[in-house]
């Protein structure tokens, strides 16, 4: 039996979706564990693209069953949307199962998410306006709702109803109408009945599956540096989309675990606001955004490009206690000519190798690498250009951890298994 985390090194979009697919072949589940619709996985597979924000990646894959834990937030009305148009495209989603313990996000997470981004002006911290904060805090301060409400009105109500005591003064002071809790009611309740078939104890189910000594692969979501607690605080995520953080949102204990894959990118990106010293604000940072069609799944939004640090992937291996690496986007790196690689930052005159907590002080210290490879088609490790190798080596060196599987492509079939 394996479990195997995937977590995100950088700041998200490594292409963790196309990783879980690809491991997904050799799994009995895939459980998504953190985050909600704030995610956006895409998947390419058999040349057929496929976005999802809060299906597991390897839904597509009817023989596995596709978990969502605990530790997600739900907006039930996107997951509808998603499950009748991935149905539309032909395929099941009777291998769908949604933990009862999940909260949901409620019509007032939204309004309140954009509302407190409104008001922070200049100092807004770029969400995505989907509700996930708020729902995480609510779920904090023990007024949300989970799945299994649904299915209760009298607990629903009373929940929702502690909820707007305090949210409704928020809303009047600022001309927005009262929470209508029968209303809402109304409406989650026809969502709850479309649910209903799929709404499990996850946790029991997982704990089965490993009982049978079956794999799992847990899905993660974000990553590390989006982490409330590790990352660039307050331009974070409202989780813990780290490797422990997949173990709370699934119930699997850590002693489980087998392995911990680390996603990264032959570069950097990020959306949203924040600190970002490799980051290329130039005719560079165009180029890598157009070479890897750096747009959000979510959002659409154009994200901001740089050069590859790896003193925050080095980090990231310690913090998530990383096996093993998956480094995707080695064909678009290699179409540079020269390619930079931080590996260490002049701090208020002083070098240090490790990400602090004012990383916006941080002035990278660079290694330059040749490029133009072609890494394009190639299936085996042995026959990448020799300069690609030497990138891929250095990583492996400097982080101690090994590459273990090699993005050449967005397709499920583009990727190098060492």
């Amino acid at each position: 039996m394996s479990v195997k985390i995937l977590v995100g090194t950088q700041w998200g979009d490594e292409g963790k979706g196309r990783v879980t697919h690809v491991l997904a072949k050799d799994a009995k589940a895939v459980v998504r564990c953190t985050g909600g619709n704030n995610a956006g996985h895409t998947i390419v597979a058999n040349g057929e693209k496929f976005a999802m924000h809060l299906l597991p990646s390897a839904i597509i894959r009817e023989e596995v069953q596709c978990i969502i834990g605990n530790g997600v937030v739900i907006d039930p009305a996107v997951l509808i949307k998603e499950i009748t148009q991935i149905n539309a495209r032909g395929f099941s989603t009777d291998n769908l199962f949604i933990s009862d313990r999940a909260h949901v996000i409620l019509p007032h997470h939204k309004t309140l998410d954009n509302l407190q981004e409104a008001l922070k002006g200049d100092n807004k911290i770029g969400t995505t306006g989907r509700g996930i904060g708020p729902a995480y805090a609510e779920k904090c301060s023990r007024t949300g709702v989970r799945i299994c409400d649904l299915y209760d009105k009298e607990t629903f109500v009373q929940q929702l109803t502690n909820s707007a005591k305090t949210n409704n003064c928020i809303f009047a002071a600022n001309g927005i109408p009262n929470i209508d809790v029968e209303a809402v009611w109304e409406e989650y309740s026809e969502y709850a009945d479309f649910l209903k078939k799929h709404v499990c104890d996850s946790s029991y189910m997982i704990h089965n599956i490993m009982r049978n000594k079956e794999n799992i692969v847990l899905e993660g979501a974000q990553a590390m540096y989006l982490d409330i607690d590790h990352g660039t605080y307050p331009y974070v995520t409202s989780s813990n989309p780290i490797a422990s953080g997949a173990c709370t949102g699934s119930g699997i204990g850590p002693t489980y675990i087998t392995d911990v894959i680390g996603i990264l990118k032959g570069y950097t990106s990020r959306v949203g606001e924040g600190p970002f010293p490799t980051e290329q604000n130039n005719e560079i940072g165009d180029l890598i955004r157009e070479l890897g069609h750096e747009y959000g799944t979510t959002t659409g939004r154009p994200r901001r490009c740089g050069w590859l640090d790896l003193v925050m992937i080095k980090q990231a291996v310690d913090t998530n206690g990383i096996t093993g690496l998956c480094i995707n986007h080695i064909d678009t790196i290699g179409k540079l000519p020269e390619i930079k690689v931080c590996i260490g930052y002049e701090y208020f005159g002083t070098e240090i190798s490790y990400v602090p907590t004012d990383y916006a002080n941080c002035k990278p210290i660079y290694k330059t690498f040749i490029g133009n490879w072609d890494a394009s088609g190639i299936t085996e490790h042995d026959d990448l250009p020799e300069t690609a190798k030497v990138y891929i080596r250095y990583i492996e060196t400097f982080t101690g951890v090994s590459v273990q599987y090699i993005g050449v492509g967005p397709d499920e079939k583009e990727t190098i298994i060492k």
